[in-house]
């Protein structure tokens, strides 16, 4: 954990400053200049930002990632999301159709679909950054859902969003949710999000929500659906036992990445 927290100190540090130092970054987190080189070197394979002599800087070609979307939530607990997608991935049969959310565990979902070319999908979201990241991928054939842009990760949303999400019929939906809360089921932040998550299931023959280990209990606004109405909740190791054994109580079909 406390690797992944440095990285995600890196990444948010990047974003402000646009490059940094590993003699900076070493003093900064009192751990070796090797440590911070090994974070570098891994976070560049993950194409998370670009290394440089004594340092890394910005991606430059992932405009998406940088200031034009807020995007720190792509940047939470970015090892159990991608965890998550690869389970998630494991779930797809070559030429499946599906809906992909604008949550960010759905955009590492996009990423490994983009990374993996044996499959075959066609893909719909009304996500732009994960629209972004499967325009022009040779194996996905990529339907934008269109209407009024709004959300911290840039998403359609509203009536013309609801009414061309109706016009779809796909085999498997992944979403994100804001929380899940047993008692009362999967829950979303705002009106217009819930309304997109709706009408995403109506949509699909199959709901999987990807959630991670710190999006169970916690408050809510909105309830999108009971538990009982999605086929799988994805989610990461770092789950509770209390929450395994609720889940297991009440025949949530929990998945453990």
């Amino acid at each position: 954990a406390a690797m992944e927290e440095r990285r995600n100190e890196i990444l948010r540090e990047l974003d402000r400053k646009g490059k940094v130092k590993v003699t900076d970054l070493s003093r900064e987190f009192g751990c070796s200049e090797v440590t911070i080189r090994n974070d570098i070197k891994a976070m560049d394979i993950e194409g998370l930002l670009k290394r440089t002599h004594g340092g890394a800087v910005k991606l430059e070609t992932a405009e998406t990632e940088s200031g034009r979307y807020s995007t720190e939530s792509i940047y939470r607990n970015v090892a159990q999301k991608k965890q998550i997608a690869e389970m998630a991935y494991d779930f797809l049969e070559d030429r499946d159709t599906i809906i992909i959310d604008d949550a960010s565990t759905s955009f590492y979902l996009a990423r490994e679909i983009r990374n993996h070319p044996e499959k075959r999908i066609a893909v719909v979201t009304n996500s732009l950054i994960t629209g972004n990241e499967l325009a022009g991928v040779g194996h996905v054939e990529l339907f934008m859902i269109g209407g009024y842009v709004t959300g911290h990760l840039a998403a359609t949303m509203g009536d013309v969003a609801i009414q061309n999400m109706s016009k779809f019929h796909v085999d498997k939906a992944f979403i994100g949710v804001h929380s899940i809360n047993f008692n009362v089921g999967l829950t979303s932040i705002a009106t217009p999000q819930m309304e997109v998550k709706k009408a995403i299931m109506k949509a699909a023959e199959k709901v999987y929500v990807l959630a991670d280990s710190s999006k169970f209990g916690g408050g809510y606004l909105s309830v999108i659906c009971p538990t009982n109405e999605v086929y799988k909740i994805i989610t990461d190791d770092g789950v509770s036992r209390e929450n395994i054994r609720k889940a297991e109580e009440l025949d949530v079909p929990l998945v453990i990445a």
